[in-house]
């Protein structure tokens, strides 16, 4: 493709780009997070089955070796946004983001077909700590490049917009797998979840990642690396090695990973930990402290557009002031709601979670402009990845470790003001960048 004919440049708000290019552009973004998160959300729903199948012992030592299966994921994020970063920047974002969304659906397919334990024994956990692995590598080059080949896609002053919808799609992939992992469960039977249900939500992996690649493998690269390359910008290194990243732009590492910190202990304590908070805490009924968060995820997902065209209009930073501010001073509250009820815990946890949405409708605008486009990808993928992997999987674990120690069931709300005290130290020195450029190698926003 021509790019000189198909992309009108304006030297003022960047390129203009045609609405139907762009909407693939987006749907292909998004359909990476939907698949990566689809994943967790049938993981997360279906632990007791794929526990009792595939591991040995007790329910609960099976519930246990289950629970740290599904946090080796995070733990190798770090190593796959070490290797698909760079690479991303040296060959582009469209080839890596091809690859991983393929691994990525492959190994959550193939969890779906691992014998029984009963079947072939020690071999069951083995194959599934293998393809949890090979899921973790690949999402470490998925979310950073996703985010990297949307924002340089969308015009400059519609990058808030058009990056909500990656957030959608996160939201959307959850909800569908526990969703569908609970659909199977209501029509099917305790009995046939137990021998085969369960598997029946992972083959749907296999669609999602063929669409995802095949809109992927349609896109010619984004216009702002191709321009970089074109120009002969594009650096000539096989890649961009860490101490080289570290070295000449530690700052926005630095403050990039103390913003997730903020986003991803809120993320995971509101929808990875409070089904099992609502119930064992709470004591809700097992249906119920499904739903809840449910319904509050169903809610965040209508106002996500909303945000992100509001941080377009009055910049990242302010959205991200009164989500950080809200969020600090509504979070005992909230919890302390909770406890009254089936009512208080729905909008106790809806008001969390719309107070939460304005950070996760701007952050594939705003990250992936703290980097120039030589080594956004890198610069995105191996910041957020390593803090996801020590804040973001850990904090359920944490949350719940720490109840049990101290007794408090406001722990969570604690941890997650803490969390937001780091995010708004990091937010002071963090420089604007709604309506840049993301072209060249300088970073947004900088003079």
């Amino acid at each position: 493709m021509d790019y000189a004919h198909s992309h009108a440049w304006d030297g003022e708000a960047g390129r203009r780009q045609s609405t139907g290019l762009l909407r693939r552009a987006i749907a292909a973004s998004a359909l990476g997070n939907a698949t990566e998160w689809f994943d967790y959300g049938i993981y997360a729903y279906g632990l007791t089955y794929i526990s009792a199948a595939l591991f040995p012992g007790s329910t609960a030592q099976a519930t246990l070796f289950a629970l740290a299966t599904f946090a080796i994921s995070f733990l190798i994020r770090p190593l796959g946004g070490l290797f698909w970063g760079p690479l991303g920047d040296r060959l582009g974002r469209k080839q890596v983001l091809a690859m991983t969304i393929i691994l990525m659906s492959l190994a959550t397919l193939l969890v779906g077909l691992v014998p029984t334990y009963a079947q072939i024994g020690w071999w069951a956990p083995t194959l599934l700590v293998i393809l949890r692995m090979i899921q973790g590598f690949s999402t470490g080059g998925e979310y950073g490049g996703a985010a990297t080949f949307m924002a340089e896609y969308a015009p400059d002053k519609k990058r808030g917009f058009c990056g909500s919808f990656l957030e959608f799609a996160t939201l959307a992939g959850f909800s569908l797998g526990a969703l569908l992992m609970l659909g199977c469960s209501v029509v099917l039977g305790n009995t046939a979840m137990h021998d085969w249900g369960w598997r029946l939500p992972f083959l749907i992996a296999a669609p999602l990642g063929l669409i995802g690649f095949y809109l992927r493998s349609k896109l010619e690269d984004t216009p702002v690396f191709v321009e970089l390359e074109r120009t002969c910008q594009k650096d000539t290194q096989s890649s961009v090695t860490l101490k080289a990243l570290i070295s000449g732009y530690w700052r926005p590492l630095v403050l990039l990973g103390g913003l997730v910190v903020a986003l991803n202990v809120v993320n995971y304590v509101l929808l990875a930990y409070m089904p099992t908070f609502m119930q064992k805490q709470l004591g809700m009924s097992d249906n119920m402290s499904l739903l809840v968060p449910l319904i509050g995820m169903l809610t965040m997902m209508v106002f996500l557009p909303f945000a992100g065209t509001l941080s377009d209009r009055v910049g990242r930073k302010n959205v991200w002031w009164f989500s950080l501010v809200g969020l600090f001073v509504a979070a005992i509250p909230m919890f302390l709601l909770m406890k009254h009820g089936l009512a208080g815990a729905l909008i106790g946890f809806s008001v969390l979670g719309l107070l939460y949405v304005p950070q996760l409708a701007s952050i594939s605008a705003m990250f992936p402009a703290m980097f120039p486009t030589h080594v956004r990808y890198a610069g995105m993928a191996i910041a957020y990845n390593v803090s996801t992997s020590i804040f973001g999987g850990t904090a359920p674990l944490v949350s719940d470790w720490l109840i049990a120690r101290t007794g408090n069931v406001l722990v969570p709300a604690y941890y997650m003001m803490g969390a937001c005290a780091i995010g708004a130290l990091a937010l002071i020195f963090v420089t604007e960048t709604s309506g840049c450029s993301l072209r060249g190698r300088g970073i947004p926003g900088k003079s």
